[in-house]
C-alpha cells in the first residue's frame, strides 16, 4: 500500500511543481469553502474521536489538542485563506549575477518534492500541511494518530474534492487510513519516493523518526520555554506577558514553562505573579532560590521544584520559578534546560535585550513579548507544518519559504569550458 502511495506521490509531485500559482490558489479557496460546507460532518467525526479519547484516558492536554469546534475550524479556514494571498515562492529568482565569461547565473526556488508528515492529536495539522504543501508545489503523505482517525478521514474528503474540481493531481495529498504503527517504520524507509519527514508529536515520536529514518528528518515542536524578567522590567506589564504566555493556551508547545527572575526584582514580582496567576488555576514549582520570597507559611500553590522539573514541558497550568543574579545566569539556565524553541527577556534595558538576543540560541527569541507568538499564523505565514528547532534548512515556524529548496540556473551562449 505505502509503496503505491509513494509512487503516486512522486509522479504527482512532478506535475504539481509546474502548476500555475493561480490554479493552486483557486484550489485552496475551494478547499476553504468545502471545509465550511462540510463542518457538521467534520465536527461530528471529531466528537467520535473525543469520546474515544476520553474512554482511552487521554490527558486533558491531548484532548484539548484533539478538539475541534466551529471557532477552531473557522480559525483553520482563516489561516488557509491567509496562505492564498501570500506570494507563491515557486519559481522565484534570487542571487542573479553575470560571470566574467558571460555566463548568466541565478538560483530559482523549487518545491522540496514529497513530504511525509507524521503527527499526533492535532487534526488542524491535516489542513495546515495540505494548504502549505499545495501552495508550495509539494505533495504530502499524511499519517495522523489513531486518536484522530475519524477527524482526519472527514478532513481529507474536502481536500480531495478541491483537487479534483481544480484539475490538480488527485494524489497530491494522500492520507494513510490505517492506524497500524508498523506503517510508520515502513514510511521512514521510503527514500526513493519521500524527500523529507516531518514528525509533529512528543519526544518519543521525534526520537523514533531520527533513529529509524533513511530520509532527512526535520524535528521540533517540543518547547521548554522561558521568560527572563530583568531588573529593569516594568513589573505590572511583565506579569501580564507571563500570564498570557502561560494560560492563553497551556497545552501547546509555545506555552511558557519557566520564569527566571532577576534577584533585584524578585521581592516585588514573585508574590505578585503567584497572586495573579493562581486565580487562573496556575500552580508553581519553586527552585530553592525562589522559596525565601514567599515567607515561612505553607502555600499549597507553591511546591519545591524537583530534579526534573526544569526539564519538563508542562503542557498544563504549572509554572517553574527561579531567581538568578543576572542576565548571564539566566542565559546559562536557558542553555542548560531549553529545547531551542522559544525564549525571551522582559526588560527596559536595550543593551541587556541585545545581549540576550546574541546569547540565546533558540529558534525564536523574544524581547518584551509572549512566547505564544511562535506560530505560523501569528507571524504572518498563514500556517505552519511544524516549528523546527534544528539549525539546518529551517528554524522556527515552517511555512511556504521553508518548504522550498532551489536549483541553479546557468544560461550561456553555447559556452564551453577552456
Amino acid at each position: 500500500m505505502l509503496q503505491e502511495m509513494g509512487m503516486r506521490a512522486k509522479a504527482a509531485s512532478r506535475e504539481l511543481a509546474k502548476a500555475p500559482g493561480e490554479q493552486k490558489d483557486r484550489a485552496l479557496k475551494r478547499l476553504a469553502e468545502c471545509l465550511w460546507e462540510d463542518r457538521q460532518s467534520i465536527l461530528e467525526a471529531n466528537r467520535l474521536d473525543i469520546q474515544a479519547g476520553e474512554k482511552a484516558g487521554l490527558t486533558p492536554a491531548l484532548l484539548d489538542r484533539l478538539t475541534l469546534n466551529e471557532t477552531r475550524l473557522r480559525g483553520i479556514i482563516t489561516d488557509l485563506e491567509t496562505v492564498i494571498y501570500l506570494p507563491d515562492p515557486v519559481g522565484q529568482v534570487f542571487q542573479e549575477k553575470t560571470l566574467p565569461n558571460g555566463l548568466q547565473v541565478h538560483k530559482q526556488k523549487v518545491p522540496i518534492g514529497v513530504l511525509a508528515v507524521i503527527y499526533e492529536s492535532r487534526p488542524n495539522v491535516t489542513i495546515d500541511v495540505a494548504g502549505l504543501a499545495l501552495k508550495s508545489g509539494n505533495c504530502a503523505i499524511l499519517r495522523g494518530g489513531s486518536e484522530t482517525i475519524h477527524s482526519n478521514r472527514a478532513l481529507v474528503q474536502p481536500i480531495h474534492q478541491a483537487l479534483l474540481e481544480l484539475d490538480l493531481p488527485s494524489y497530491s495529498i494522500q492520507f494513510i487510513d490505517d492506524t497500524d504503527r508498523a506503517l510508520v517504520a515502513e514510511l521512514l524507509k521510503m527514500y526513493e519516493y519521500v524527500d523529507m519527514v516531518i514528525p509533529r508529536g512528543g519526544a518519543g515520536l521525534h526520537r523514533y523518526c531520527r533513529e529509524n529514518s533513511l530520509i532527512p528528518v526535520i524535528t521540533g515542536g517540543i518547547g521548554i520555554c522561558h521568560l527572563f524578567v530583568d531588573a529593569s522590567a516594568v513589573l505590572e506589564q511583565a506579569v501580564e506577558v507571563i500570564r498570557n504566555a502561560k494560560i492563553q493556551r497551556p497545552t501547546v508547545c509555545n506555552a511558557l514553562d519557566t520564569v527566571l527572575v532577576h534577584r533585584e526584582a524578585a521581592a516585588n514580582l514573585l508574590p505578585m505573579l503567584v497572586e495573579t496567576l493562581s486565580k487562573d488555576g496556575v500552580t508553581f514549582r519553586a527552585d530553592p532560590s525562589a522559596v525565601p520570597y514567599f515567607g515561612e507559611e505553607t502555600d499549597e500553590r507553591i511546591q519545591p521544584a524537583g530534579p526534573e522539573d526544569f526539564d519538563t514541558e508542562w503542557l498544563s497550568l504549572i509554572l517553574g520559578l527561579k531567581v538568578v543574579d543576572g542576565l548571564s545566569e539566566a542565559v546559562d539556565h536557558i542553555s542548560a534546560h531549553n529545547t531551542g524553541h522559544s525564549d525571551g527577556i522582559l526588560t527596559s534595558d536595550d543593551e541587556n535585550a541585545k545581549e540576550f538576543v546574541r546569547s540565546v540560541d533558540s529558534a525564536v527569541v523574544y524581547v518584551n513579548a509572549s512566547t505564544r507568538f511562535t506560530d505560523g499564523g501569528q507571524l504572518g505565514l498563514g500556517a505552519e507544518v511544524a516549528v523546527s528547532t534544528q539549525r539546518l534548512h529551517a528554524r522556527g515556524p515552517m511555512a511556504l519559504e521553508e518548504l522550498t529548496t532551489y536549483k541553479w540556473v546557468v544560461q550561456g551562449d553555447y559556452h564551453i569550458r577552456g
